[in-house]
């Protein structure tokens, strides 16, 4: 139906990609969320499954000195999943990837909370000017994804942290209920792809991965078969309702708030409020706030405020951004302004993903993969 402009039940509208309407005008992206809604009970049943995944992995922990692995951000979700796995008395080692970008608010968030919460921290930092001129080559790129490095270095460190203590489950914060999860289009990441931006946009015309984290396919098929580190998202099955939580952390663990989903880190705030607004004309919270009016903790009204809200990104974020990465005013202009380019000019896994499907679909059965890694990576939808 081409003349719906934005779906009749959330917030998605027709430039998100890969996104269809039904007679209705309700998006294919609430409709996945319905499935999963099914899938993932909460209450009562959602509970009973929880404690029967906890109870699998302080099986699997016996004899060990940590049960699960938590990536911490000094975020919110992964904030409440330390509290939530102390309380059910799982021994946390958590792990962070420091890409040297975090707000001062997430690193005390991230302290705080530990110290509270008598947790271990096993961190990776990276080199600033090495990561540097990793970002500075993805805003060469011309694609979306320039904070793709981010997201495969965290990923990584928890693999790293799971092989070195033998721990054989991880947590991940996500909710489908409060964050959705983003379209293929607005965001792609692998390392092959990191590697061959690298090549064709750093000054020197090399991928550098000295201190960074890496993790290539090599790697990770031997973390999926051998290891067999398996991904469970708690939140799956829990009535988790941010802002209620958001009130908990602060009076609980002194925790703060950072002023919006995924700003504690001051790129990834780069990222939502300055560089998708302007040069996408897009409004990534977008995402986040649909998934919120989906799950009937934000109404559909209030949510269309919000976005018609243009994003404030915070100048002197900006000018950090610019002297680190060494872009004068000009320059970044150009680059908002530059042709648009995506993952499939870059060489990446993509193609080989596709082609494993089969072996994709086994390994997100059994968690070693995640549900929305299987639909999104493995298919071959066009952007």
């Amino acid at each position: 139906m081409s003349e719906v402009v934005r779906c009749s039940r959330c917030l998605m509208d027709a430039e998100v990609p890969q996104i269809i309407f039904d007679s209705k005008g309700v998006c294919n992206y609430c409709k996945v969320h319905d499935q999963m809604e099914a899938e993932y009970p909460t209450g009562e049943r959602g509970k009973a499954i929880l404690e029967a995944k906890i109870k699998e992995i302080k099986e699997a922990g016996r004899g060990k000195a940590f049960d699960i692995i938590i990536g911490v951000s000094g975020g919110c979700d992964s904030t409440y999943m330390c509290k939530m796995a102390k309380e059910y008395g799982l021994r946390v080692l958590a792990a962070h990837f420091d890409n040297t970008w975090n707000s001062a608010i997430a690193t005390q968030n991230i302290y705080t909370t530990l110290k509270k919460l008598d947790i271990e921290l096993f961190t990776i930092v990276v080199n600033n000017e090495e990561y540097d001129e990793m970002l500075r080559a993805f805003l060469l790129s011309g694609t979306p994804d320039i904070d793709c490095p981010t997201d495969i270095g965290l990923a990584a460190t928890m693999y790293m942290a799971a092989e070195k203590y033998g721990v054989k489950y991880q947590w991940d914060g996500h909710s489908f209920r409060t964050e959705g999860s983003a379209p293929l289009g607005f965001v792609y990441m692998d390392q092959m792809y990191i590697k061959s931006v690298m090549e064709q946009h750093s000054r020197s015309r090399r991928a550098r991965f000295e201190s960074y984290p890496t993790l290539w396919l090599s790697q990770q098929m031997k973390w999926w078969l051998f290891t067999r580190i398996q991904k469970v998202r708690p939140l799956y099955w829990v009535d988790y309702h941010k802002e209620k939580v958001k009130k908990e952390l602060a009076e609980t663990l002194g925790w703060k708030w950072y002023g919006g989903h995924h700003l504690e880190n001051r790129y990834t705030a780069f990222l939502h409020s300055y560089y998708y607004p302007r040069r996408y004309g897009r409004d990534i919270r977008v995402v986040a706030d649909s998934a919120r009016v989906r799950s009937g903790q934000l109404s559909r009204e209030e949510g269309l405020a919000t976005i018609a809200e243009p994003f404030q990104p915070d100048p002197q974020t900006v000018q950090m951004i610019q002297k680190r990465l060494g872009f004068s005013d000009k320059e970044l202009e150009d680059l908002i302004a530059a042709p648009h380019k995506t993952f499939r000019d870059y060489r990446t896994y993509k193609k080989t993903f596709e082609k494993m499907r089969p072996f994709f679909f086994v390994l997100q059965k059994f968690d070693l993969i995640s549900r929305s890694f299987y639909v999104k990576y493995t298919s071959k939808t066009e952007i």
